[in-house]
């Protein structure tokens, strides 16, 4: 069983390995504190990327888009608002996949459900799809031609 802290090692990591295997740039900041944890080289844009690990719930992957920090009345959780990170990528370790969200669809948000498959419902209104921000092909869209 890993820590909250192992996990996000694992998907740091394994963010880092997705970029750096379409050729961008992965950096990390010198210092603790800040609301992102990579630096991606997107050609003509840097790009502050928060890492988050992203369970699975039977078909849908759950970005959480918060953190939690240790407080004197207990846990204080804060969102990640886009004028302190440009994306979350998040890594699914049930499917070894990574996905990118840009700040425009988590400000505001707590969480963002990523659905695999269609609802037994047949919602479709509202609906995150997972393959809409897979983090190979959001990343290539940056990078341009």
């Amino acid at each position: 069983m890993l820590t909250t802290d192992q996990k996000g090692a694992v998907a740091e990591l394994a963010i880092a390995h997705a970029a750096a295997e379409l050729g961008v740039g992965v950096f990390t900041p010198l210092t603790d504190g800040e609301r992102y944890d990579l630096i991606l080289d997107a050609g003509s844009r840097l790009l502050r990327v928060q890492c988050k690990w992203a369970p699975l719930d039977r078909q849908t992957v759950i970005v959480r888009c918060y953190s939690n920090r240790r407080a004197r009345e207990g846990l204080r959780r804060r969102s990640y608002t886009a004028s302190e990170a440009d994306a979350i990528a998040a890594y699914c370790p049930d499917l070894d996949r990574c996905f990118l969200v840009p700040a425009s669809r988590f400000d505001g948000h707590s969480q963002l459900v990523l659905r695999l498959a269609p609802s037994k419902n047949g919602q479709r209104v509202g609906v995150n799809w997972a393959e809409d921000f897979d983090f190979d092909a959001r990343l290539t869209a940056l990078l341009g031609p």
